[in-house]
């Protein structure tokens, strides 16, 4: 089968655009046809697209941090994603860059052969209004409902309830709930668990509550709803970029998006990773 490639640089990183040159060059070579985002279009020789465009590729290489990784994800769905890692952690980019040019035209290769390569999923959240009908779009690492900002004098009260029954009630700067891949981010800041990337559980953790609960781990098809008063503004935010405003008292609804993302190639060493945690 005819391959064809997306390839995502990190912004205005001059390795991330010559590592993405290379990779064009390296797939042109097998005869596989490859496309880059505009931004690093605009520094090499490649033909680009927008990045939202590769949906439906064979193959998407991300190449930069998890941040890169998490806006390619957004952008791309369930279209296979490669992460090749320029950052510190890298808990979702497991591949060196000296190892980039033989992992990636290793996966073409099986696709030439087989049409297809194994991956690992990973879970979104979808949060949707209950009192108003929104959507933001899925996330992969979490979802928060907060007051009108952070710190002092800015938060509100949020009600958990899971299944319908009431968990805690408390004023607090706002309530997450992380999936695996994201309880290594916000919800560790705040005090979250970790949750090993083969659970399958979210974390639903508060933020500087009053009266504050532990931390509760419960089953992805939990059925979770955040309620937000004493405020007059609050905010439902999908990996910390999407953000729908809310008008107190106001019901955010938070469960799996019918979409996962797929991780494939070499997967990244867990606690490796932690060891490089602050």
């Amino acid at each position: 089968m005819d391959v064809d490639v997306g390839i995502v640089a990190q912004r205005d990183n001059e390795r991330a655009q010559e590592l993405a040159a290379s990779l064009v060059d390296a797939l042109e070579g097998t005869g596989a046809s490859a496309v880059v985002d505009e931004a690093t279009g605009g520094a090499i020789a490649a033909t680009a697209v927008p990045v939202a465009a590769m949906a439906g590729r064979d193959l998407v290489v991300s190449i930069g941090g998890d941040g890169t990784l998490l806006f390619v994800a957004r952008e791309v769905g369930p279209t296979p994603i490669l992460g090749i890692n320029l950052g510190e952690v890298g808990f979702l980019n497991a591949v060196a860059p000296a190892d980039a040019l033989e992992v990636v035209t290793a996966l073409v290769t099986e696709l030439e052969e087989t049409g297809a390569v194994e991956g690992r999923e990973l879970a979104r959240l979808q949060a949707t209004g209950v009192d108003e009908k929104w959507t933001l779009e899925p996330a992969l690492n979490e979802v928060v409902v907060h007051g009108p900002r952070r710190g002092h004098g800015g938060g509100a009260t949020v009600e958990i309830t899971v299944d319908g029954q009431r968990y805690t009630e408390s004023h607090a700067d706002g309530v997450l709930v992380a999936t695996p891949t994201g309880s290594t981010a916000y919800n560790l800041s705040e005090g979250g668990p970790l949750l090993h990337p083969s659970a399958e559980t979210l974390v639903v953790t508060q933020m500087a509550a009053t009266d504050s609960m532990p931390p509760l781990v419960v089953e992805p098809d939990t059925e979770l709803t955040l309620t937000v008063s004493g405020t007059d503004t609050a905010y439902a935010i999908s990996d910390g970029r999407n953000r729908q405003r809310l008008e107190p008292p106001a019901t955010v609804s938070v469960s799996l998006a019918d979409e996962s993302v797929t991780l494939v190639g070499p997967q990244a060493n867990f606690f490796d990773g932690l060891d490089k945690l602050e």
